[in-house]
């Protein structure tokens, strides 16, 4: 029997994980994406693949030693792992030889999303430990989070978090509760003075001083997510200056990347998987700079799955624009990208949403195949691991 590695955030209930474990080796594959996709319109071989599809062609087996615990000891050291997606060629490179695949025909997007220290550990009135990770701050002093306690917290019960912190409990929805933080400060102000750097649940130790830099892109600008757009975390700043120098264009989305992103698809059918809501911004220059791009014959490279899903939700109508706003884009092969034509990205979860995404840029036996090589190489997987260049 095959293990399975379920990186469970600590708001999945124990329970779910079980009815997730059990039901997931029959879990079909076929969904909507968030936007009004006309399934009418796919090949009927097409129809027949996504139909046959379950969660568990999806699965692959990862020493636990290859899970990157700390970053490497600079940005740009890390490996890179180059794919053809339509022939299956691998090259093993060097994370700084990015610059010799760009060509200043060619446009790199980044998310410039910045991580917020989103976790408070403390105390409810009674005595009781919780734990909160805000998921989306809804304005000055009202978020909406994550709760782990023994006991969930009722409607107006308050909350004493790290030092100084106090919050009250106005509602549950769903499996997030709204909080109202007492005080005069802003809650991004409290979180930069009294949180912690939200780790993902696969590594396992408490976040460091270091990783207050490591686990944040050098181009992170707007405040928001609760998890590091990880493809970003390779550029240092002097490799952002020789892509500059070397005339390649660069432009910037926003998704603010939710908790959610580290949850599996636990459903036994996928069309009710609900996925994830995140706020993205694509912005009209963002829209222009492709538009030049194409007009120059050159690709548009995204920078990780969450600039992927950003560039694609606003290419809903069949062409790029300026969207602002949640998206629950969900990709999985049958997809047709519309807009991007390469991606660096990390390497992901066995079973999850994003290996179904890079599975549709490419093809699932393709991608399972350069994983297994990875593993073979010893590459560093997942949030502070190598990357990999998919192109064709």
């Amino acid at each position: 029997m095959r293990r399975r590695y379920l990186f469970i955030p600590f708001f999945f209930e124990k329970g779910a994980a079980q009815s997730f474990a059990s039901k997931i080796k029959s879990t079909n594959l076929l969904r909507k994406t968030g936007f009004s996709h006309d399934l009418a319109s796919e090949s009927a071989r097409t129809k027949e693949a996504q139909l046959s599809m379950q969660t568990s062609d999806f699965y692959y087996e990862l020493p636990e030693s290859l899970i990157a615990q700390y970053p490497a000891l600079t940005r740009s050291a890390s490996r890179l792992l180059c794919l053809n997606k339509n022939t299956g060629a691998m090259q093993h490179r060097q994370f700084s030889d990015l610059l010799e695949l760009i060509s200043p025909k060619d446009l790199l997007v980044f998310n410039n999303t910045r991580v917020i220290p989103a976790r408070l550990l403390g105390q409810k009135t009674s005595g009781g430990k919780v734990e909160v990770l805000v998921e989306r701050v809804l304005d000055e002093h009202g978020a909406l989070t994550h709760i782990r306690a023994n006991h969930p917290p009722k409607t107006g019960a308050c909350l004493h978090l790290e030092k100084t912190v106090v919050a009250r409990v106005i509602e549950k929805k769903g499996d997030l509760y709204q909080l109202e933080f007492e005080g005069d400060q802003s809650i991004f102000d409290l979180l930069e003075q009294e949180g912690h750097v939200p780790l993902p649940p696969y590594i396992h130790r408490s976040d460091e001083e270091d990783d207050q830099q490591r686990y944040q892109t050098v181009f992170a600008k707007h405040k928001g997510a609760v998890a590091a757009p990880t493809a970003g975390l390779h550029f240092d700043d002097a490799m952002m200056q020789a892509i500059a120098s070397k005339g390649v264009q660069t432009a910037f989305v926003t998704l603010h990347v939710g908790a959610g992103t580290f949850l599996p698809v636990r459903v036994e059918d996928v069309t009710k998987h609900q996925m994830h809501s995140e706020w993205v911004d694509v912005s009209e220059d963002v829209c222009d700079a492709v538009a030049k791009t194409r007009a120059r014959g050159g690709r548009v490279i995204a920078v990780g799955t969450t600039t992927v899903r950003s560039l694609e939700s606003a290419s809903s109508s069949g062409q790029i624009e300026p969207f602002r706003g949640d998206t629950d884009i969900f990709i999985y092969p049958g997809y047709e990208f519309k807009t991007v034509d390469a991606m660096v990205t990390n390497f992901h979860l066995p079973e999850s949403t994003l290996m179904m995404l890079i599975s549709a840029f490419s093809d699932r036996e393709t991608i399972l195949t350069t994983y297994q090589e990875a593993i073979r190489k010893r590459y560093r997987f997942y949030s502070y691991g190598d990357a990999m260049f998919i192109y064709e």
